[in-house]
């Protein structure tokens, strides 16, 4: 099975964020999240939706892992990811807290927002009454020490402390980049800039988590800091610096998550759609001149011989093979046969990628093998840590076993199978758009050949 002969992959998108508004960015994912089932969008079937795969629904290479990689690699904006997914849990964590911590950390709404910008433009008391409206210091923050030295608990009705549970981990032995006072003196700072002279509520639920939060995302020249404006930034700062509830995070999740929807997801499954790494394509490319040129070749001598027209078709083999294979690399893809040498055996197979539904292993996935056991508990820290330090892989072990690797091997590198059946039916239908262009442009060609007189030089 495969989609209409029309089909476009998707476009590659730039970041063009700042010319979109709030409310056309609510309207554009709500209207994203309303479309999954109608039809492809973007040249992206509803199997691979931004949601689907947020929610687990698709198989390699097109999970959230896959995504997540994608990010930290290629696109460099894991952190949009990142944030995403920790709002995320964090609201399914805010929502089951018990109602009288609820109340602590009310609501943000707009009217109040713009209502707390007015109040610090005219330099008069903020909107809530506050009962520690001292000047937020480096050395009040100290005093509250012993509320930052703990993972997140919120106040129960017994009046001892209860810890929240959540899907990325946190606990006692958390492993973070700096301690819990640097986050909260981070944050401070971050407030100071913002020009909040007043100390946040301490007793609100998640307030130490917040404040990490700002620290490591919203800060300016934290390490996974976010590309906010420093008017979204300011805004952002002024509504937790009132509450810890997820209202006050809304409009910057929304500039996150539309980032994502329209932009990272789009761009992802266009890289994805690609089953070959990007020395394979260059090959690959190669190989279709190379056929074009053959035929023409082909064509031109059996024209210039004694032999009849009808032999002059057989230039078509190599018009066929090299145009269909320049058309796929062109978008990505390999299709060619080639021949692939076993280790410890000596025996040559002949395979396809495409024909396989084969990809290449991804640069990062080569090695992983290698390090089993710390694989899997690193990408945990890493990537999928929503309070974990900067994005940078420079360091990663196989940045430099790939430099090493010659060429040939990067040509011929290990494959795996396409498990996502929406993937191989995008691929099925790019192989048949470029055999189709194949065949039409062999037959022009191969006709305009046979239309010429013989030449009878030999």
């Amino acid at each position: 099975m495969v989609y209409s002969l029309t089909y476009r992959r998707p476009p590659h998108v730039d970041s063009s964020r700042a010319s979109v508004n709030g409310d056309e960015k609510a309207r554009s994912i709500g209207g994203s999240m309303n479309s999954q089932s109608s039809g492809l969008s973007f040249g992206i079937p509803d199997a691979l939706s931004f949601d689907r795969i947020i929610n687990g629904g698709t198989c390699p290479p097109c999970t959230t892992r896959d995504f997540m990689n994608y990010l930290v690699y290629i696109e460099y904006a894991a952190e949009n990811l990142q944030f995403f997914l920790w709002h995320r849990d964090y609201v399914k964590r805010f929502s089951a807290l018990p109602p009288n911590d609820r109340a602590l950390a009310p609501e943000w709404t707009v009217e109040q927002a713009e209502a707390e910008a007015l109040a610090n433009q005219t330099t008069t008391a903020p909107i809530y009454k506050r009962t520690d409206s001292a000047p937020l210091t480096a050395s009040m923050v100290d005093l509250k020490n012993d509320m930052f030295n703990t993972p997140p608990r919120t106040p129960s009705a017994g009046g001892r402390d209860s810890t929240a549970p959540s899907d990325y981990g946190w606990g006692e032995n958390d492993s973070m980049a700096t301690p819990a006072k640097s986050y909260q003196k981070r944050a401070a700072g971050a407030f100071a800039e913002a020009d909040l002279k007043w100390q946040p509520f301490t007793i609100q639920p998640f307030r130490e988590e917040i404040s990490r939060v700002i620290a490591i995302y919203i800060a300016d020249g934290s390490p996974r800091q976010l590309n906010l404006s420093s008017k979204e930034r300011a805004s952002l700062l002024h509504a937790l610096s009132n509450t810890t509830h997820p209202s006050a995070i809304h409009k910057v999740i929304q500039t996150v998550e539309w980032s994502l929807r329209h932009q990272s997801h789009i761009n992802f499954i266009r890289w994805t759609i690609c089953n070959g790494n990007r020395p394979r394509v260059i090959f690959a490319r190669g190989l279709g001149v190379a056929g074009i040129v053959g035929g023409i070749l082909a064509a031109i001598f059996i024209t210039l011989s004694h032999a009849g027209r009808g032999w002059r078709a057989l230039s078509a083999v190599g018009f066929v093979i090299g145009v269909a294979t320049l058309v796929a690399a062109w978008k990505g893809m390999c299709v060619v046969s080639h021949a692939l040498l076993r280790s410890g055996f000596g025996a040559h197979v002949s395979q396809v990628l495409h024909g396989m539904h084969h990809r290449h292993l991804r640069p990062w996935e080569l090695f992983a093998e290698d390090d089993d056991s710390s694989g899997d508990l690193e990408l945990k820290k890493g990537s999928f840590d929503t309070m974990g330090s900067s994005n940078s892989y420079e360091d990663e072990p196989w940045v430099a076993k790939y430099e090493k690797r010659n060429l040939i091997r990067k040509v011929f590198d290990r494959e795996v199978w396409i498990q996502e059946p929406a993937l191989r039916q995008i691929q099925d239908t790019i192989f048949l758009q470029a055999l189709g262009c194949a065949l039409l442009i062999t037959a022009v060609s191969v006709a305009i050949f046979v239309a010429l007189p013989k030449g009878n030089y030999y």
